[in-house]
């Protein structure tokens, strides 16, 4: 009898299971039936999974990876694919590309994976839309316009620059990718937060900031112990400092109303967010949040691209430091940069523009369609995820002469404000933190090319998994030279 149960109910349980794998398949395949001969070609791949792991295997950044290789070859430019557990159109093409990023709110929405907005939150400006989106860009802006030019910013830029590079004196090699986000989250903690390295703050928002990071590309498995729990956790303990501080800064500002006072307002991000009525306090805290995590990867990143792909080419290097010998030149002895001086930097900008086509900080965004778009031939069917692939567009030998080359020449006459060129994203979306980061980057630059030749020590490449990282930390063989001190004695 027990044997008879047992038969029975292990049918029962295999019938239960094949009748969940068969609607897992079915839901799965469903899409590729509907409106078969208007949504571009592609293959949907395995059940659930779909295309995720192809997609997401690691390849060079400057390259765009045997999966769009592939794809784009079979079905062109524009295909379909199921990536991140969602039937999805991939568009390779700068127009369409263009056109997405033009129609975000209108006809596409942001849409990322659970792992972000459940790390970030959805009052993130990453993940927010609608009026929440807009209040917080207008706010960044606003911001962003205020502080670019000021002394005060573009100083601490320069002394955080000059610090980290003293410190090099007596080393033979850096891991250039830690030395760059020291650097990058010195300037953007004291920036926003007013704080300096040494303090106690400081140092626990760091902290927590590496759990953060590490959660962002993590599977969203709340429990105990994964790296996307103790990302979730990280940021509410980052949002309870930064509520600290805010309340500190309120206390101060309420108990010191004096003229020094009112001129210290006017110090950091947070001074002047304070007095920003448009915003909660929960969107506040995550506006620093988000500066914090814009301010602090995606610069040093681009630090990084620049320097590596610099090290591999002289000719580029020599032109560059020539260019910030002569803005030297111009000044006294120790007197800082200003932003006359950054707007003389042509070929500096040339150099940062090509790192950014050629290493592609960000390959792609996530977008999902809000209705039916028709689109030349091609229908995007509403609640589809769509992915504008960035690299796809600045690799297309096309659209760049020698596309798989490191030249920054072509920026001399080349538009950076066109459709191929989407570094940073596009329409309202596009990050308004762009300018700082380039700043930080030029002001780094002009005291290392003058003060230092260095050597990559290995082979170590950009790789893109999603996001670009060098597996080794890019270690650079360092050596101290005095052409920066020779300069200002001349």
């Amino acid at each position: 009898m027990a044997e008879f149960v047992s038969f029975w109910l292990l049918l029962l349980v295999s019938m239960l299971l094949a009748f969940v794998l068969g609607l897992i398949i079915l839901n799965h395949n469903l899409p590729l039936f509907l409106r078969l001969s208007h949504v571009p070609k592609g293959t949907f791949g395995l059940p659930l999974l779909g295309e995720t792991l192809s997609f997401l295997k690691p390849h060079s950044s400057n390259s765009l990876g045997t999966f769009l290789q592939d794809h784009c070859s079979r079905y062109g430019k524009v295909f379909k694919s199921h990536l991140f557990f969602t039937p999805t159109v991939v568009s390779c093409d700068a127009e369409l590309n263009y056109f997405i990023l033009q129609n975000e709110g209108k006809l596409f929405q942001c849409s990322y994976p659970k792992t972000i907005p459940g790390i970030l939150g959805n009052l993130s400006m990453l993940v927010a839309v609608g009026d929440t989106h807009r209040r917080l860009r207008n706010a960044a802006l606003s911001l962003v316009t205020i502080t670019k030019s000021k002394p005060e910013f573009l100083n601490d830029i320069e002394n955080f620059a000059i610090q980290i590079l003293d410190s090099w004196k007596d080393k033979p090699q850096v891991i250039f990718c830690e030395e760059a986000r020291k650097f990058t989250f010195n300037v953007i903690v004291k920036q926003v937060l007013g704080l300096t390295p040494e303090e106690p703050e400081t140092t626990k928002i760091l902290e927590d900031f590496l759990t953060f990071m590490k959660g962002l590309i993590s599977l969203p498995l709340y429990i105990p112990g994964t790296p996307y729990a103790r990302a979730v956790k990280a940021r509410r303990r980052i949002s309870s400092t930064v509520k600290a501080i805010i309340e500190k800064r309120r206390r101060r500002s309420s108990n010191n109303n004096s003229a020094d006072n009112s001129e210290k307002k006017n110090s950091d991000f947070l001074e002047i967010l304070l007095c920003v009525d448009t915003l909660s306090e929960d969107e506040k805290v995550s506006f620093v949040l988000d500066s914090l995590l814009g301010g602090y990867e995606t610069t040093s990143l681009l630090m990084a691209l620049v320097v590596h792909f610099l090290g591999q080419s002289p000719t580029a290097l020599e032109q560059l430091k020539l260019e910030h010998q002569t803005i030297r030149s111009m000044k006294q002895n120790n007197e800082h940069l200003n932003w006359e001086d950054y707007k003389k930097m042509d070929f500096t900008q040339n150099v940062i523009n090509e790192a950014l086509r050629y290493g592609n900080v960000v390959k792609f965004v996530h977008r999902k369609a809000l209705k039916d778009v028709k689109y030349r031939d091609y229908l995007i069917p509403s609640g589809w995820k769509v992915l504008p692939v960035f690299t796809a567009v600045h690799l297309d030998p096309s659209l760049h002469a020698n596309a798989f080359q490191f030249h920054p020449w072509r920026w001399e006459n080349q538009d950076q404000t066109c459709k191929k060129f989407t570094p940073f994203g596009g329409g309202s979306r596009c990050c308004p933190g762009s300018e700082l980061a380039k700043v930080e980057v030029a002001f780094f630059l002009h005291h290392l090319v003058q003060n230092f030749r260095w050597r990559n020590q290995d082979e170590d490449q950009p790789i893109a998994y999603p996001y670009v990282e060098f597996k080794r930390g890019l270690v650079l063989n360092v050596e101290c030279c005095s052409d920066e001190a020779e300069n200002k004695q001349h």
